[in-house]
């Protein structure tokens, strides 16, 4: 992950690699500015926690418990979120705090979606580009159940189960229920939040990282970057706020399968995607 962090700070200093990513991340700091009259830039430190968080999970690491996967989607699909925003330009608390609901959201689908194919990796190619190529770990652990241990505790399961028995394996649609609900309460969370705020009310409670590196946004762009609630300030970053869609869906097709993880049908697109995003965002809703 060092070619990463080396990746980004040379691109912030105004010298990239040539590399495809460098190339772009340079074009998309240098578009910013120009467009906000170098008012406004990406965060740099947004992007060392998504690899450093990445990192840390890169050899299938347990999560101790449901707060701690909670930290890594927020740390990742949150914070990407985040560098989303930022880059409309916009710097809003609101936004920053439905974004970080709907980003952890989708940080717990991501490894409920991904369980199987962890506890159950493919065979390792032969062919001329090894994963350690990729940056990925040659010698980690194959085969993990990727559900938080507290969780695992309660349902009773265990990782021996799972991988003799997969889906019937005891506890285990009862631990997918209950990490699929947290999941599920962040998506509720930030649509009450949306409501609140169309009908002028108070979003309902704090903003737990508004005090975070990153969410000090005064003097970036135009907006004051206090925790307004504008609905007009939704609506501008009303696009980057529909992965809440995705999400939904998927726990809807989770709950049909009786929270079956290894149901195939859970890995497949859903095709009422794209309609169910365009009604949405023509309703100003997520």
């Amino acid at each position: 992950m060092q070619f990463w962090r080396d990746l980004v700070s040379r691109t912030f200093s105004g010298s990239p690699p040539k590399e495809p990513v460098a190339v772009l991340l340079a074009s998309a700091l240098k578009d910013l500015s120009q467009r906000t009259n170098g008012q406004s830039s990406l965060n740099k430190a947004w992007f060392t926690k998504i690899i450093n968080t990445r990192e840390q999970y890169l050899n299938n690491s347990p999560y101790v418990n449901i707060d701690a996967l909670e930290r890594y989607a927020e740390n990742t699909y949150s914070t990407l979120l985040y560098l989303t925003v930022s880059a409309l330009p916009m710097a809003s608390l609101t936004v920053d705090h439905l974004a970080s609901h709907i980003g952890k959201a989708s940080g717990i689908i991501a490894v409920l979606r991904g369980l199987p194919l962890i506890a159950f990796p493919a065979p390792p190619s032969h062919h001329s580009n090894p994963t350690g190529a990729l940056g990925l770990p040659s010698g980690g652990r194959q085969g993990a159940v990727m559900l938080p241990l507290d969780i695992m505790a309660q349902a009773g399961v265990r990782e021996e189960d799972v991988y003799r028995l997969g889906a019937d394996a005891p506890g285990l649609r009862d631990a997918v229920f209950a990490v699929a609900t947290r999941a599920s309460d962040h998506l509720i969370t930030a649509r009450t939040m949306l409501k609140n705020i169309r009908q002028g009310e108070d979003i309902g409670h704090e903003y737990e990282h508004k005090n975070d590196e990153g969410h000090a946004h005064e003097g970036i762009g135009h907006q004051s970057g206090s925790d307004s609630t504008d609905p007009k300030e939704i609506d501008k970053a009303l696009g980057v706020l529909m992965p809440a869609i995705a999400s939904q869906l998927w726990l809807d097709r989770l709950q049909k399968t009786d929270f079956d993880i290894f149901n195939s049908g859970l890995r497949t697109t859903d095709w009422k995607l794209p309609w169910k995003a365009y009604l949405a965002h023509r309703r100003g809703e997520f």
